[in-house]
């Protein structure tokens, strides 16, 4: 069971390195077009270049399911799984079951495209069609049956009540559970934990909900901010926290997570790895906390402070980040011990031992 689950995680991890790129530009062009006062056309005469740009940029969310669905499909069964990968994302779309649907709508097809390249013989004059037609084919064929009649609307009701319940959150709960979402989001500083949260995050943006992708852009940042202010602090407090190798290491992180770059803090974390997470984790909660209380969102999925203005509530934003970085700063003072100038510089001291030699007899 543990080997399955990691097997899947290892495809949708694969699919969203793919998919990144495009969510990327797609938030971006959206943003972009929504600055300059751009609105989704349906009319080509009504065109202007920020409406282009909005427009292009929801065109660009919409392909999300396919992305999702036909690059897990590739992972699994490589090229032979891109095509019927992607069909499944369209009838996810088609049937309103979302980034959810396409999630499950590849995984469905790879498995089915990788069994019938294991299980079904051919001959050997139709052996080089196999990958080219015969698979992509078939699968598509048995893949859209199930996600028609069987899979499809179980998903729509999923994504639908999801939906319904972030929608339907009262203010309390919304700090609740962005205390959560943030806690949770930076846990492991962009590792396997943090893609969870985060790839829900993207998944309710494709539905409308931007609240929950602001958590994620702003609780990113918390982390290398909140060890910044904590070396700022310790040095107004007059208590050395951190080495001199950490130091160097926080002066990396810093501009690493003004662009959203989380990872930059591994280094000083693994040091002293309880109390660090500890505190970037609660940092990063209140953070979402606030941002989702107030109703803040992003319509772009990255791109740290660079996307700030275009978020809805941009104060509540730069509150939201400086309150958070604060409080992890704060704690990383309070709780880590403090170190003397030698461990500081990384010098070991080495204690002789007294050895008793009384015991010995040469008689």
């Amino acid at each position: 069971m543990k080997g399955l689950g990691q097997e899947l995680k290892r495809h949708m991890l694969t699919a969203i390195s793919y998919m990144l790129p495009l969510v990327v530009a797609s938030g971006l062009l959206i943003a972009v077009g929504n600055l300059m006062g751009g609105q989704v056309i349906t009319d080509l005469s009504e065109v202007t270049i920020p409406s282009a740009f909005t427009s292009l940029g929801v065109l660009g969310m919409g392909l999300l399911p396919s992305f999702i669905a036909g690059y897990i499909s590739y992972s699994i069964a490589d090229r032979p799984g891109i095509a019927p990968g992607f069909l499944m994302g369209q009838i996810a779309s088609f049937l309103g079951a979302g980034f959810l649907g396409g999630l499950i709508g590849g995984f469905v097809s790879g498995y089915i495209a990788l069994a019938i390249r294991n299980y079904v013989k051919v001959p050997k004059w139709a052996e080089a069609l196999m990958p080219m037609m015969i698979i992509p084919t078939l699968t598509a064929m048995i893949g859209g049956l199930l996600m028609y009649f069987v899979l499809g609307t179980p998903i729509m009701w999923m994504t639908n009540g999801l939906t319904n319940f972030i929608t339907g959150l009262d203010q309390s709960s919304k700090a609740l559970y962005g205390f959560i979402i943030g806690a949770i989001g930076c846990i492991d500083y962009g590792g396997a934990i943090s893609k969870v949260p985060n790839l829900i995050c993207d998944g309710l943006l494709l539905e409308g909900i931007t609240e929950p992708e602001g958590i994620k852009v702003l609780a990113a940042m918390v982390p290398p901010f909140g060890v910044t202010f904590a070396l700022l602090l310790s040095k107004v407090m007059h208590k050395r926290i951190f080495t001199n190798t950490e130091v160097e290491n926080i002066k990396v992180a810093f501009p690493m997570g003004v662009c959203m770059i989380s990872e930059g803090v591994i280094p000083i974390a693994m040091n002293d790895l309880i109390r660090t997470v500890f505190s970037t984790s609660i940092g990063c909660g209140v953070c979402g906390a606030i941002s989702f209380f107030f109703g803040n969102g992003s319509p772009v999925p990255s791109g740290g402070v660079f996307v700030i203005p275009a978020m809805s509530q941009p104060l509540v934003a730069v509150a939201a980040l400086l309150i958070g970085s604060c409080v992890t700063a704060v704690l990383l003072v309070l709780i880590k011990k403090p170190l003397t100038e030698e461990q500081a510089a990384g010098v070991v001291e080495e204690v002789e031992e007294e050895v008793d030699l009384s015991g010995i007899s040469f008689d």
